[in-house]
């Protein structure tokens, strides 16, 4: 480790998720600090660190966390910090609009891709801060368009999301994807019509370009004989039809940092 690579992790409160972060980045072989935002603290490593990290809770709009913020980037030597910002895609913007001067920062969403936030890193201290992490690829396979839409919505900002209605559409377009550019995931829905989401995993696995890319089945039957009946298929987990979108984003994050 060497002192140009210095991270300053900035939290207001101890996570897991902060943790975690920690210790992916001394496992990057950076020299890693976690503090609080108090003004003090940070100027004393102002001089000596490469990046910041902000990790911003869900209640950043908190006016006493959002006073603390402003002071950080009040500091004279501010201009010069690189920082990534670290939150929901959700409140990017009124953050970024409360805070004029961290515009030019890097934003990684929550919940946050370890992946994702080490190229990122990598990048603003490489001085490639101009290049964004590319998205991983998600395909989903439903005859419900309605349903494959309202999921497209909740992980479009994380990520590349690609919609077909049928299991031969896959097929095709997973062929093409193939020359192009890999699907890192596909989102199955057990229960179609003609050929249904267990004979088109069947179809996946013999073709040799889709073979190895994990399937997770959505379903919208909850018991445990249904669970049990689409566990026997060996895919890679399954989520509920009726999940949240913190819970998908969450099981997807997990499920593509593996």
């Amino acid at each position: 480790m060497n002192d140009n690579r210095r991270i300053i992790v900035v939290s207001f409160q101890f996570s897991v998720v902060v943790k975690s972060i920690e210790k992916r980045l001394v496992d990057e072989g950076h020299f890693v600090t976690v503090i609080d935002p108090d003004i003090n603290t940070v100027k004393g490593y102002v001089n000596d660190a490469s990046l910041f990290i902000i990790y911003l809770q869900t209640d950043l709009v908190d006016e006493l966390k959002m006073d603390k913020l402003k002071k950080l980037t009040d500091l004279p030597e501010s201009e010069s910090m690189q920082m990534i910002l670290i939150g929901e895609p959700s409140v990017k913007d009124k953050f970024v609009e409360s805070i004029p001067v961290l515009k030019g920062s890097m934003w990684v969403d929550r919940p946050v891709d370890m992946d994702a936030l080490v190229k990122t890193v990598d990048n603003v201290l490489d001085g490639k801060a101009d290049i964004e992490p590319e998205k991983k690829r998600i395909l989903i396979i439903d005859d419900d368009p309605s349903y494959a839409k309202m999921v497209r919505e909740y992980i479009k900002g994380a990520y590349k999301v690609d919609i077909v209605t049928n299991g031969a559409q896959a097929i095709t377009f997973l062929a093409k994807a193939a020359a192009t550019g890999q699907v890192d995931l596909i989102l199955l829905d057990y229960e179609m019509p003609v050929v249904d989401g267990p004979q088109v995993l069947q179809m996946l696995r013999q073709e040799p370009f889709t073979s190895t890319i994990p399937v997770v089945f959505l379903t919208g039957v909850g018991t445990k004989e249904a669970v049990s009946r689409v566990m026997a298929l060996k895919p890679a987990g399954y989520i509920l039809k009726s999940t949240s979108k913190e819970d998908l984003l969450a099981f997807l994050v997990n499920k593509l940092s593996n």
